[in-house]
C-alpha cells in the first residue's frame, strides 16, 4: 500500500518541487558555491523534478563506485557523476517509472556535457536491492536523499546497504526523523507520508535498527529542525517534532557500541579537496589540520580503515583501555534551538 502511495505522489501528484507542501523533502537553503557549477551542467527538467534534502555528498569521491537509493529524476546521480569522474561510476535506483523516465531521457545530454558516460539507472525497490543483480561488497559509498523514510521496510533497506558496501565503505544519507514514535493516524496519512513525515523513524529506533544491521556506531553529521508551516498538516501531526538529519554509517568490523577510550589521537595533515584546513567527520569531530586531536577507538578506525587514511597521522593502538571516552552520553542528538524559527532542512 505505501509503495502505491509513494509512486502516486512522486510519479503523478508532484510535477515539480513547488508542489511540495512542506520543507521536509526539499532544499530551500542557499546553494553553496561549490555546488552551483555542478548543477549548471544538469538538464533543467531533471532539476525541476528534484525533491531531496540538498546534495548528499561526503568528501573524497573521485574514482569511487557509488549507489544512490531513490534517485528520482537523477539530479544527485548527475551531480555525483561529476565528482567521481570518468574512473568512477554512479548507479541510481528508483521504483517510480515516471521519475526514471526523466533521468534516462537525458543521459546522452549529460554524457556530452561531462565528456564521459559513468551513470546508469535501475528500476527497483530499495528494500529489495538483492534483486537488482548488484554484486555484494561492490560499492565504496551509498547515498540516499530523503528517501529511506518512505520505505515501509527500513530494516531491509539497511540490511541491503550493508551487504552491498565494501569493507570500509559508508552509507551517507539525509532523512527525516521524529522526536518520538509516529502514531498510526500520521503514519497512514497519504499526504504526510508523501511529504516524508508519516514514515519518519523515531531517532532512537533508527539507531537501534542501524546497530542490528551491522552499523555499530552511527554518526550524526548535521541536523536542522523542520517546521510544518501548512496549518492543516500541522494540526494532523500534533506535538511531534521532526528533524532533517544527515548520518554516516561505516561498514567496519571491530566497531564498538560505545565510544571507548584507548588513549588514541589523530593528526589531520590537511589537503583533502573541499576540506583543506579542517576535516569534519561528524557533528562532534571537527578536526583542525596540524593539531593533535584525541579520539575514541571507533573514530580512530573510521579514519584509519577507510579512504581517509592517507590524510592522517595516527597515534596509539588498542593495547590499553581507559574506559568510556569522555563526553559520550545519551539524549536527543538533534539541535532544537531553531525549532520555531521557520522552515529548515539539511
Amino acid at each position: 500500500m505505501m509503495h502505491d502511495i509513494v509512486q502516486q505522489y512522486y510519479g503523478q501528484t508532484l510535477q515539480h518541487s513547488g508542489d511540495l507542501k512542506t520543507s521536509a523533502c526539499c532544499d530551500i537553503s542557499q546553494v553553496p558555491g561549490w555546488l552551483k557549477p555542478l548543477l549548471s551542467r544538469i538538464h533543467p527538467e531533471v532539476l525541476s523534478r528534484y525533491y531531496g534534502c540538498g546534495l548528499v555528498c561526503p568528501p573524497l569521491l573521485e574514482g569511487l563506485r557509488m549507489l544512490d537509493l531513490g534517485c528520482g529524476s537523477g539530479r544527485d546521480v548527475y551531480a555525483l557523476a561529476q565528482l567521481v569522474g570518468p574512473k568512477g561510476e554512479v548507479v541510481g535506483v528508483d521504483m517510480t517509472e515516471e521519475q526514471l523516465t526523466v533521468a534516462q531521457r537525458h543521459q546522452s545530454f549529460h554524457e556530452e556535457a561531462f565528456g564521459y558516460a559513468n551513470v546508469r539507472f535501475l528500476h527497483g525497490y530499495i528494500e529489495r536491492l538483492d534483486e537488482l543483480g548488484l554484486e555484494e561488497g561492490s560499492f565504496d559509498v551509498i547515498v540516499s536523499n530523503c528517501v529511506v523514510n518512505l520505505s515501509p521496510d527500513k530494516d531491509a533497506v539497511l540490511r541491503g546497504v550493508h551487504r552491498l558496501l565494501k569493507e570500509g565503505g559508508e552509507f551517507y544519507f539525509s532523512d527525516v526523523y521524529a522526536d518520538r514514535r509516529v502514531g498510526q493516524a500520521v503514519r497512514n496519512d497519504p499526504v504526510l507520508y508523501g511529504e516524508c513525515l508519516g514514515g519518519a523513524l523515531y531517532w532512537n529506533d533508527f539507531l537501534r535498527l542501524a546497530q542490528v544491521q551491522g552499523f555499530a556506531d552511527p554518526r550524526l553529521v548535521a541536523d536542522r529542525p523542520l517546521a510544518v508551516t501548512d496549518a492543516e498538516l500541522a494540526r494532523r501531526v500534533g506535538n511531534i517534532r521532526f528533524f532533517s538529519a544527515t548520518y554516516r554509517l561505516f561498514k567496519l568490523g571491530g566497531l564498538e557500541s560505545a565510544c571507548e577510550d584507548y588513549g588514541q589521537a589523530v593528526l589531520y595533515r590537511g589537503g583533502m579537496p573541499g576540506q583543506m584546513h579542517r576535516f569534519a567527520l561528524d557533528k562532534h569531530h571537527d578536526i583542525e589540520a596540524g593539531k593533535i586531536f584525541p579520539v575514541c577507538g571507533n573514530t580512530w578506525r573510521m579514519l584509519h580503515d577507510t579512504r581517509f587514511r592517507n590524510y592522517f597521522n595516527f597515534v596509539g593502538d588498542f593495547s590499553r583501555h581507559y574506559g568510556l571516552f569522555t563526553g559520550c552520553g545519551g539524549g536527543l542528538p538533534f539541535d532544537v534551538s531553531g525549532i520555531a524559527s521557520g522552515s529548515n532542512c539539511c
